[in-house]
């Protein structure tokens, strides 16, 4: 693994090198080249990690949250449209700050740099006890059901059987974000073709149908009288996870070759090919079946398929389960530069900032969501815990949002090449805003409970980070244990420059 040039130290929690600047790394491999994480994300690959994680298990399973929320057909396919509207703000204004500062990290690194340490640590300490873990087990079950599908049909699947798919899925993307930057970058390019195939598949054909004047369920389509306020946010908050995504781009900013332009142009042209594909394909699912029979229906896209592509219908699972798998793997691939980030800033052990000398991964930091996601998968009510956090995760989002329009005024002379017209980020934080306070009038309990959950966030930061007297053997703990990971994961480390420093120090005292 890698290592700073210069000893770093902390300062308020937040780690900065001696001279006052970003650390960079120097450290060589045996081939004397520069171990550090490459510029290997192109504009393609950059697309296809925001289409490929953007479009999961939702579009092609469950589009119904929306539709019992919503009232109506109509008002469901307007909360679509208006959540891809957001979902482009929400990425337009990332992309400024993806422009400006030029660091991986994504959230964690923006709340840094405009509000301080104690609520990056915040956000980052949710995301890392709840919101991943749980969003990453979700994700992977829904892998482990579709995957298994074929093989049962028409019987049920056992669950030990879909959680030992699930485990087993869960593995081979942590191995494959392990031994590869490129390679994860070309099978997350190959997943993002196939789940554009499996929406055309079911898009064709409905528009087929709908040009036969298969009109009959846009018949009042509009009809308000079920629509009511209180259900609105659950909408949103339903289309905008189908959105949940289009951030992740920003969490490998250091990777992307030439950032300026290439982060808003994979943000424009990903978001106009999502908000398309889903609003197409929910139209395409009402030719077939009515509001009713998609309420009934518990995977969506099969149940359309089984209408009308007959026998061809068994390879929809198939689909489904690779789409799942594309979203796994580029969720890790930009989640891990998060806590790489983290580590570097001094806020997580410091062996999850270091870089495999052979394979050029941050490997420590792909692996640290593995036994919580396995942890998760198998003892954890994940639908409860993702209903809890889902409204804190917007919060936070929104307070990113708001850190932009407070950085245009706390650092106007800051170097911005993409610079977005500031009625956009306003009307995206106003909106995010809107959804998390009323959701507290919707549904208290589980939005209490993840607010408490989030909360807890501040004693450890205290604890961890803050105070510079920790007991000896938390300090021993966190010592053994950063060495005993980084000898299994055949690392050099940071405490081994900080040992050469050392010895040099001697000589130069000694002479």
């Amino acid at each position: 693994m890698t290592t700073n040039s210069t000893t770093p130290h902390l300062t308020n929690g937040h780690k900065v090198s001696q001279n006052g600047t970003d650390p960079v790394t120097k450290l060589q491999d045996e081939d004397n080249r520069k171990v550090g994480l490459g510029k290997k994300v192109t504009l393609l690959r950059g697309i296809s990690i925001i289409v490929g994680t953007i479009i999961g298990a939702g579009i092609f399973i469950s589009p119904k949250g929306i539709l019992r929320y919503s009232g109506s057909i109509g008002m469901s396919l307007i909360v679509w449209i208006a959540c891809g509207v957001l979902s482009l703000f929400g990425a337009l204004s990332y992309a400024e700050l993806g422009t400006c500062i030029k660091k991986s990290g994504g959230h964690y690194t923006y709340i840094m740099e405009a509000f301080g340490p104690q609520m990056a640590f915040v956000r980052l300490w949710a995301d890392l006890i709840a919101i991943r873990p749980a969003a990453m087990a979700v994700i992977s079950l829904a892998f482990g059901q579709y995957i298994l599908e074929p093989l049962f049909m028409p019987c049920d699947i056992p669950p030990i059987a879909v959680k030992l798919a699930t485990a087993i899925g869960i593995t081979s993307v942590m191995y494959l974000n392990s031994i590869s930057v490129t390679w994860t970058a070309r099978i997350q390019i190959l997943l993002t073709f196939s789940k554009l195939l499996a929406i055309a598949i079911i898009i064709v054909p409905g528009m087929y149908q709908l040009f036969k004047g298969e009109t009959r369920n846009f018949e009042n389509a509009f009809e308000l009288s079920n629509v009511k306020l209180s259900g609105m946010p659950l909408a949103f908050y339903s289309g905008m996870y189908a959105y949940a995504g289009w951030f992740y781009l920003n969490f490998v900013t250091e990777e992307i070759d030439n950032p300026e332009k290439t982060v808003p142009l994979a943000i424009c042209i990903s978001m106009a090919v999502v908000t398309s594909c889903y609003v197409l394909t929910n139209v395409a699912y009402y030719t077939v079946m009515s509001a009713e029979e998609l309420l009934a229906s518990e995977a969506v896209a099969v149940t359309f398929a089984e209408k009308l592509l007959g026998n061809f219908s068994i390879a929809v699972p198939v689909f489904v389960a690779l789409s799942c798998y594309g979203s796994m793997n580029g969720s890790i691939f930009a989640l891990s530069r998060m806590f790489f980030v983290a580590s570097r800033e001094g806020q997580l052990p410091e062996v999850l900032s270091m870089i495999h000398v052979r394979r050029h991964t941050p490997l420590a930091a792909v692996l640290i969501l593995y036994p919580m996601t396995m942890l998760q998968l198998f003892v954890g009510d994940i639908y409860s815990l993702l209903n809890f956090m889902s409204f804190m995760r917007w919060l936070f989002i929104g307070v990113v949002v708001l850190g932009l329009i407070y950085l245009r005024y706390k650092k106007p002379d800051l170097p911005r090449p993409f610079k977005v017209p500031i009625f956009i980020p306003v009307v995206f934080c106003l909106t995010c805003f809107f959804m998390v306070f009323l959701s507290l009038y919707s549904d208290p309990i589980n939005t209490g409970i993840g607010f408490a959950i989030s909360l807890t966030g501040i004693p450890a930061y205290y604890i961890f980070i803050h105070f510079n007297h920790r007991p000896k053997w938390l300090q021993q703990f966190l010592g053994n244990s950063s060495l005993t990971v980084t000898n299994t994961l055949d690392c050099q480390i940071q405490l081994h420059i900080k040992k050469r420093i050392d010895v040099l120090v001697l000589k130069l005292l000694f002479h």
